[in-house]
C-alpha cells in the first residue's frame, strides 16, 4: 500500500495532520520530500500542538 501524507518536521518529529489506519506496531517505509510551502501552511498551531501531545504520549515515542 502507498500513501502520501504532508507533515510538518519539528522537535525531532514527523507531525502528520491525521492519524494513519494502520495496525499499531506497523512497520513503514519513510521517502522524505521537502515542500516548498511554509509549514504553517500544513497545519494550524492548536492542532499541531495537540498532535504533538499525543505523539508525546505514544508508547515508545
Amino acid at each position: 500500500m502507498t500513501t502520501t501524507v504532508d507533515a510538518i518536521y519539528e522537535h525531532g518529529k514527523l507531525v502528520l495532520p491525521r492519524p494513519l489506519s494502520l495496525p499499531e506496531k506497523s512497520h513503514v517505509r519513510v521517502t522524505i520530500e521537502t515542500a516548498d510551502a511554509p509549514s504553517d501552511d500544513l497545519l494550524d498551531k492548536t492542532r499541531r500542538n495537540r498532535v504533538l501531545r499525543e505523539l508525546d504520549d505514544a508508547e515508545g515515542w
